[in-house]
């Protein structure tokens, strides 16, 4: 009695076992347990609904005098209602089912995919598919640690229909299944809830306390979430208390006296270990220890709760940082954990890893460094054993956690066999380079040849050995290659390993040398190193012959370093050889290194006529260059000197032409010119005095010209108040035929075109830029998402429409500049290297949000690229796995994107916010041009602002505002006579 008055009074509304009813006997009476379990869910949850329809019916008895016809009407009306809602009902049955189907489809091709497993129960669970929601639960379980939510509907599907005492057992495995994947507060607070259930049961109280222990151990040092935990423990001995207490008015007898005594000591001893752990919100578990307790809480508890809110205080940083950062805290967790390592508390310790690892339970490198905590410091088995499972279940792609859970499990002792299976595991983990399966095999034969005892001539576990490695060669060559189209084992260390082992340990030569052979078949044999390592090898376990005939091949057959071989073998036959040896070594190697210094001159000279043929190829390219540009030059002061003439006639065209030209110019460098480039260019010479042809045509043929050249060219103009209509397209190809023609439909899906205006030069040519006009703003803006879209082979540019006579500070730029930590920067990549196939490459470490090759402004690539993932965790995996790999013979470098930040440009501007204007004749008179040299004679140069002399030259003058000397009064011819005359 006393213990069900406890449980009733602890366990609140959770503890509370639902009652079976109908389904209940349905569920004994049913043989198959599964369908057992089905109709208990299925009686669960349609009881409600069952209650809910007797209160109705009782509703309607108690009011049963009303009108007749007008309940008559209702029932009609509520049928035809009810069974539009059945069809309903039953169309979105179908669709969840046909989707069911799909899912379970796509999980049969692929196990592993995560979001697939996730749909797929919470659409069984959605339809009450008990059965199917088992064993998909259980299949993912299998494959991944579940997170807190799946693992919590799970047991709260399973609490429902638990009825016997072989239900509530099968409960407790799960919930001891659940514990075990992540540390989860909420997990064990259940857990010790459910448990309260079954107190009126033999044992129920110490089971009960046991599970609180376990989940003060657990979860109990949780900062913000311990607390919890530690009151729920205290109400339930608080419940217990309750019924240990003797009736009012009676005398408790000694056994009453004692199990009270026991029972307050219990809850005593709760407080005191609550108050010596820093926890949120301490200061009131001590208000409320103080409030309960009936005597005076002793010095030490004091004290020690004093040295627990110290703590707190040391604690509170971190943990205030972790409540306002975005998920996954990574960078917040790394610095909580370096905290705790500092101070040294192996449970806390584990703690703040545990809750590091449920929010970024991807990142390999958490889980590597965790375990290698546990691996040195604690070493416990069960908990190290645990924590590699768990790293290889989050993160199977990584081959390091595989080969430390395969030594973590050596080093403890497990069985072979289970060893073994985890190592078949691995192999089907899917990693995602070659090399990682080269490694993993050999942790693995590294494994099996410590197991040997080489003393004996032959034993079960040297035949496992060796078949062992025949099984890695054969699985390298077969699977990996043929699905990397390499071994990842190019040097043959496997091989050489095992050659190694029947040389050294079991001294069977014959066997090692029938692998060297192997090896150097397999394109080593021109390796000088690789011909050391044999030699070295029967140097010390084999005998003098097989050692010269080894030294003899290498030198016939090494490319790389032939003189280290040759003097290999010299040394070999000083010490060892006859006179006739000797003389063999010495004709063998003078020949070989005469070939070679033969076949190095010719390479030589090859690479030396190269590059001579590439110096003359470039210096003809220079010359056609510099040929070309006078040609243009000439090309242009003939064609400026014209203009100039004709606008001498035309002053008032003149002034037109310079309305017309456009607010935007086109990039720097472009071959075509500007409109009215020509005529700015006649007007510097005309300053300036210089004809650019003696070849001029007569006026009125020049006035012909230009007038039937302003005919042909319509006047562009932009009204700037229609700037948020309007978007600027530019890096247009030259070549595009009818801009409008070709650029209409593609703008024509963004919103109603108004008016698309190409920009031409006076010859006619398209200057690859125009302004397209639209209806309504909102056009306008979804236009600007065709930025960067390709136009005939070029990436075409789309911005606002701005003036940067008034804004020259606006600049258009649509990706980030700052660190993005879930985006990464690709270089090194081959300019043939297409998005999908780089996507391909990028998704198998996560969902890849968005990718963008990065072109030049002919749409070439550029060898680089940025990657955009969902999160941090998925990036860091990438820059893991791909930094440094080889894509079609290109060493890709992998990184988080950070772009550094540009270093802006003096700008003049500033000099002209004081109001002091900077006259063009600081840079000489054609403006800032290729040379600064200055023609004025040097007789006739004056320092602008001499100072004072010293001996060695003119002092400098101290800082301050510099003064701006007067100008110098202009000379006449006179003046230069006289001056001249002087010297």
């Amino acid at each position: 009695m006393a213990a069900a008055a406890a449980a009733a009074a602890a366990s609140g509304p959770r503890a509370k076992a639902p009652a079976a009813g109908a389904g209940a006997v349905a569920v004994e009476e049913t043989e198959d347990e599964e369908t057992a379990a089905a109709l208990a869910m299925s009686a669960a949850r349609g009881r409600p609904e069952l209650e809910a329809q007797s209160e109705d019916s009782g509703g309607g008895g108690d009011g049963g005098d009303g009108d007749g016809d007008e309940d008559e009407d209702e029932e009609e009306d509520l049928g035809c209602s009810s069974a539009e809602e059945d069809d309903d009902d039953d169309d979105e049955e179908k669709e969840n089912e046909a989707e069911i189907q799909r899912l379970e489809e796509q999980l049969s091709i692929n196990a592993f995919d995560y979001n697939c497993h996730v749909d797929l129960i919470k659409l069984l669970r959605q339809e009450g598919e008990l059965i199917k929601l088992r064993r998909a639960r259980q299949k993912m379980s299998e494959l991944f640690p579940l997170t807190e939510e799946i693992w919590l509907d799970w047991l709260k599907d399973e609490i429902k229909i638990a009825s016997d005492g072989s239900d509530r057992e099968k409960v407790y495995e799960l919930f001891e299944r659940a514990v075990k994947d992540y540390i989860c507060p909420e997990i064990w607070l259940e857990y010790a809830q459910y448990s309260i259930g079954g107190i009126g049961q033999e044992g129920g109280i110490e089971k009960v306390r046991s599970i609180f222990e376990r989940a003060l151990t657990a979860v109990g040092l949780h900062v913000t979430k311990g607390a919890a935990m530690w009151e729920a423990y205290r109400e339930f001995e608080n419940a217990i208390l309750k019924t240990t207490q003797p009736a009012p008015g009676s005398v408790p007898t000694p056994e009453q006296q004692q199990a009270l005594a026991m029972q307050l000591e219990r809850i005593h001893t709760l407080f005191r270990r609550q108050l010596g752990i820093p926890l949120l919100d301490m200061e009131a578990t001590y208000a409320e220890y103080e409030e309960w307790s009936d005597d005076p809480i002793p010095e030490a508890v004091t004290q020690s709760y004093k040295k627990a809110l110290q703590q707190m205080e040391k604690c509170k940083p971190y943990e205030e940082a972790l409540l306002v950062a975005e998920t996954p805290k990574l960078a917040e967790y790394q610095a909580y954990i370096d905290f705790e390592l500092k101070a040294g508390d192996p449970a806390r310790i584990q703690l703040v890893f545990e809750r590091a690892l449920a929010e970024n339970c991807l990142v390999p490198d958490l889980w590597a460094r965790y375990n290698q905590y546990l691996d040195r410091q604690l070493k416990m088995k069960d908990l190290v054993l645990s924590a590699h499972d768990r790293a290889v279940r989050n993160c199977p792609w990584t081959v390091g956690l595989w080969n430390r859970y395969l030594l973590a499990m050596e080093r403890h002792g497990v069985d072979h066999q289970i060893v073994s299976d985890n190592f078949e595991k691995a192999l089907n983990a899917g990693f995602i380079q070659a090399t990682d399966y080269v490694e993993i095999w050999q942790a693995y034969l590294d494994y099996l040849r410590r197991r040997v005892d080489f003393k004996q001539d032959s034993s079960k576990e040297l035949e496992e050995l060796r078949a062992a490695f025949a099984r890695a060669l054969e699985y390298l060559k077969q699977e990996v290659e043929e699905r990397f189209s390499e071994s990842g084992d190019p040097s043959c260390t496997i091989m050489q390993n095992w050659a190694r082992v029947e040389a050294r340990l079991c001294n069977n030569m014959q066997k090692a040398r029938e692998l060297w052979d192997s090896i150097m078949t397999k394109g080593n044999a021109k390796y000088a190193n690789m011909w050391l390592e044999y030699y070295n090898l029967e140097r010390a376990h084999g005998d003098t012959q097989h050692c010269r005939k080894a030294l003899h091949r290498a030198v016939q057959c090494t490319s790389d370093y032939p003189e280290h071989v040759c003097e290999v073998l010299l040394t070999l036959e000083r010490i060892e050889g006859t006179l006739e040896d000797w003389d063999s070594a010495v004709q063998k190697t003078e020949n070989r290194l005469a070939r070679v210094n033969e076949q190095r001159v010719k390479v030589a000279a090859e690479k030396e006529a190269a590059l001579a043929q590439q110096e003359e190829e470039k210096t003809e390219q220079r010359k056609r260059a510099r040929a070309e540009k006078r040609a243009f030059k000439k090309m242009k002061k003939s064609k400026a000197g014209d203009k100039r003439k004709a606008d001498e006639d035309e002053d008032d065209e003149w002034g037109d032409e310079e309305e017309e030209q456009p607010s935007k110019r086109p990039r720097a460098g472009s071959s075509l010119p500007l409109a009215g480039e020509e005529e700015y260019s006649g007007m510097e010479m005309g300053l300036f005095g210089r004809s650019a042809s003696t070849e001029v045509d007569p006026p009125s043929k020049q006035k012909e010209k230009a007038a039937a050249i302003k005919k042909e060219m319509p006047k562009v103009f932009h009204d700037s108040n229609k700037d948020n209509i309007t978007v600027f397209v530019s890096n247009l190809p030259y070549s595009l035929g009818e801009p409008e023609v070709k650029l209409r439909p593609l703008f024509e899906a963004c919103g109603e075109v108004t008016e698309i205006r190409p920009i031409f030069s006076n010859r006619g040519d398209f200057r690859g830029y125009c302004y397209v006009e639209f209806k309504e703003e909102k056009a306008a803006l979804q236009a600007l998402g065709l930025d960067r879209k390709t136009v005939d082979g070029r990436p075409m540019f789309v911005s606002p429409c701005v003036d940067k006579n008034k804004n020259p500070d606006f600049k258009v730029f649509r990706y980030s500049t700052a660190l993005e930590k879930h985006k990464l920067f690709i270089s090194g990549l081959p300019f043939s290297c297409t998005k999908e196939e780089l996507e391909d490459i990028c998704k198998v470490h996560g969902s890849v949000r968005d990718l963008r090759l990065v072109t030049n402004r002919a749409g070439k690539p550029k060898g680089l690229a940025y990657v955009e993932y969902e999160n941090e965790a998925q990036a860091s995996q990438a820059v893991l796995k791909m930094d440094g790999m080889t894509i079609k013979e290109n060493v890709i470098k992998v990184a988080i994107s950070n772009p550094p930040q540009r270093k802006l440009p003096d700008r003049p501007e500033a000099g002209r916010a004081a109001g002091a204007l900077v006259p063009r004749q600081v840079y000489g008179a054609r403006g800032k041009g290729r040379t600064q040299l200055s023609l004025l004679p040097r007789a006739l140069q004056r320092p602008n602002n001499p100072g004072p002399k010293t001996e060695n030259g003119t002092l400098q003058s101290p800082p301050g505002p510099s003064s701006t000397p007067p100008e110098a009064p202009k000379m006449s011819n006179a003046d230069f006579a006289k001056m001249l005359l002087k010297k």
